[in-house]
């Protein structure tokens, strides 16, 4: 596995005022796939999941997790820098990998350029 492609821990929200700050800002996306909020945050993009039970059984929820994880490890480069993202399943899509890449993509991409700038 090559070092430029990985998932580290700084790619990850982790903490609870991490969501909370992403979803206080009024910034989301969506398509038939996936629903993204999203916020800056000045430095590199970080990705989390919202996976409720409402979307499956744990092996489900699993499945979507895995592959919206890997779908932002192998974007990253394409993706827009600087933001803080919630990605979760919009009711009733399919799990499938191609959809969720060139939806991840294109959701992310629209939030960018509809988000104003950072102020510094």
């Amino acid at each position: 596995m090559a070092a430029e492609f990985s998932y580290s821990k700084s790619q990850r929200l982790l903490s609870r005022e991490d969501y909370s700050r992403v979803y206080n800002e009024d910034h989301f996306a969506a398509d038939k796939v996936l629903v993204i909020r999203a916020r800056r945050n000045g430095s590199n993009s970080r990705l989390g999941l919202a996976v409720s039970r409402k979307v499956g059984n744990a092996v489900v929820r699993n499945r979507w997790k895995r592959r919206i994880r890997e779908a932002f490890r192998l974007q990253q480069h394409e993706l827009p820098t600087g933001l803080d993202i919630v990605v979760r399943p919009r009711k009733g899509a399919v799990c499938d990998y191609k959809a969720i890449a060139s939806s991840l993509l294109s959701l992310m991409q629209r939030l960018d350029r509809k988000m104003p700038p950072i102020d510094s």
